[in-house]
């Protein structure tokens, strides 16, 4: 517990560092957001009366004292042209990003580490250079191209599953499910590949460790030496999920352009074309703070595989 409350209370200069250079960079970044509300009608008077509407005339540092003062608070501020609460705006995009990134990251353990522990198992053959190949080539392939290739021949040719869009959870499992399958699987292509090479290294280092020598001379099967090399192998293979997960983050933008879904990445797309500072702010905070998060929650799983790891 203790080691919980160390980390925890070290992340806190870490997100006032994130905090400073969220702030700064954004709002010294060419645009202005009064301009663009205001219309190429509008005066430079109503431009600058606007501009001080919105508190964009005070120095930042005044505005970032604001900001951080609002944040102590739990505000995370008003969305400049939608004059909504940012949190009200994160909460209707929630759901698609969620459930995109939940079914992701399941999709890729599933399909990764198998495809890692068969690799290892028969290195050196067919199968193991067909794995490798896969591997490349999901890792290869920028992932707004394979969306496009996906709905292509799934959505447009065979008309198997949604082209576009997102259905909730509420109006059903199936078409919640049917929604999520192009965009997911496009998302997961690359982790996929990070993680079954990760996988297939970190074995084969494993197989040649003198215990498993020992338990094959012993007569143990294939299928529980594995089982028992994969848990030994298994530090590394959590780091490279955390990394993954926390990537993740910056692949929802693009796979849910691509997809057109409603979820926080289209959000933040339309607030970086719109310079809504509130906005981009909040969620590139709140994706450094998940990041941090699933560091933490990585670290603390290294127990369950190690019990030799002390904190």
């Amino acid at each position: 517990m203790n080691y919980v409350l160390r980390r925890l209370v070290a992340t806190l200069p870490v997100m006032g560092v994130v905090a400073v250079i969220v702030f700064f960079l954004i709002h010294l970044s060419p645009g202005d957001p009064a301009a663009l509300i205001a219309g190429d009608t509008a005066s430079e008077g109503d431009v600058a009366r606007l501009r001080a509407s919105l508190g964009l005339d005070q120095p930042l540092w005044t505005q970032f004292s604001l900001w951080i003062g609002s944040l102590a608070r739990g505000d995370l501020g008003t969305s400049i042209f939608t004059r909504v609460p940012v949190t009200e705006l994160l909460a209707q995009r929630l759901e698609p990003t969620l459930s995109i990134a939940v079914i992701t990251t399941v999709l890729s353990l599933v399909v990764s580490i198998p495809l890692g522990v068969l690799a290892a198992h028969r290195v050196g053959t067919w199968i193991d250079r067909l794995v490798m190949l896969f591997a490349v080539l999901a890792f290869s392939i920028p992932g707004f191209l394979v969306g496009y290739l996906l709905i292509y021949g799934f959505a447009i040719e065979a008309q198997w599953l949604p082209v576009q869009g997102f259905v909730g959870l509420s109006e059903g499992v199936w078409p919640w499910l049917r929604s999520l399958i192009l965009p997911c699987v496009n998302l997961a292509l690359v982790y996929i590949a990070l993680l079954t090479r990760m996988t297939r290294a970190t074995l084969l280092e494993v197989l040649h460790e003198d215990y498993i020598r020992t338990a094959r001379a012993k007569g143990l099967g294939v299928l529980p030496v594995l089982l028992h090399a994969l848990r030994n192998a298994a530090v590394p293979i959590a780091t490279t999920v955390g990394t993954g997960i926390a990537l993740l983050i910056g692949g929802v933008v693009v796979t849910e352009t691509v997809f057109a879904i409603p979820g926080i990445g289209r959000l933040v797309v339309d607030a970086v074309q719109r310079h809504d500072y509130p906005v981009i702010q909040s969620v590139l905070l709140l994706s450094a703070a998940a990041y941090v998060l699933i560091n933490l929650m990585v670290d603390l799983s290294y127990r369950l595989f190690d019990p030799r790891i002390r904190y």
